[in-house]
């Protein structure tokens, strides 16, 4: 019994490491288990009607407002290509729980224009490639505006790892982020996100940030696995 009892232990201890291995690249999104995280005509999609649109293969917002998943998931691995504008400030959603009021309610991972005075002056927190409010990347890769971005996105249960353009830049153990005043590394969190992370559930909505302070985003490409 107990070498049974050690083996399943073993076991598990070989699942939980294998189920938190951190990405070094991008997915062959070609391989089976892959689909379109949204229907080419947005059909299985949750917005505002008139404010998403698909014109060649590229989705793009008029207004600033999320598109949605119909349905929640948990462990997945999203890729998709990004493309800003002069001042784009836009994002990844994951792991929401209310779609109405996501902002506290899920974790951001954020997409903007680098290149851009207001953001390249702004906490690493709030530029590309970061869990925003929360942790920065450890490099800036975003290309300038016009240019076409590789972004993957793995969630794995409590673990959220980020892979920019061929490298892994950012990752998140959820559980120690406990403080709605201060990060682990000791900065700031935005007021307006006052629910810690570590509150938040690992299985929500997976949504995209429209057209933010302005400035447009697009993307192409967006396809998703269930891990």
């Amino acid at each position: 019994m107990k070498k049974n009892c050690l083996l399943f232990l073993l076991g598990l201890t070989c699942l939980t490491a294998l189920a938190q291995k951190a990405p070094t690249g991008h997915p062959n999104t070609s391989k089976s288990g892959w689909k379109p995280l949204f229907a080419a005509d947005l059909s299985d999609a949750s917005y505002p009607k008139g404010v998403w649109s698909v014109t060649d293969g590229v989705l793009t917002a008029t207004e600033d407002k999320t598109i949605w998943t119909s349905v929640p998931y948990e462990s997945f691995e999203l890729d998709l290509e990004f493309k800003t504008a002069p001042g784009t400030n836009s994002g990844v959603v994951v792991y929401c729980s209310d779609t109405a009021n996501w902002i506290p309610n899920s974790v951001e991972v954020q997409i903007a224009d680098d290149y851009a005075k207001q953001w390249a002056d702004s906490p690493v927190e709030w530029r590309c490639g970061a869990f925003f409010g929360h942790k920065g990347a450890t490099k800036s890769l975003v290309k300038k505006p016009g240019e076409w971005n590789h972004y993957t996105v793995t969630a794995q249960g409590r673990h959220i790892y980020i892979v920019l353009n061929g490298s892994l830049v950012n990752e998140m153990n959820m559980d120690e982020y406990t403080s709605t005043k201060r990060n682990p590394d000791g900065s700031g969190v935005p007021a307006w996100l006052n629910k810690p992370v570590a509150s938040l559930p690992s299985r929500g909505f997976i949504g995209l940030q429209g057209k933010h302070a302005g400035a447009p985003i697009y993307f192409r490409n967006i396809k998703v696995r269930k891990l």
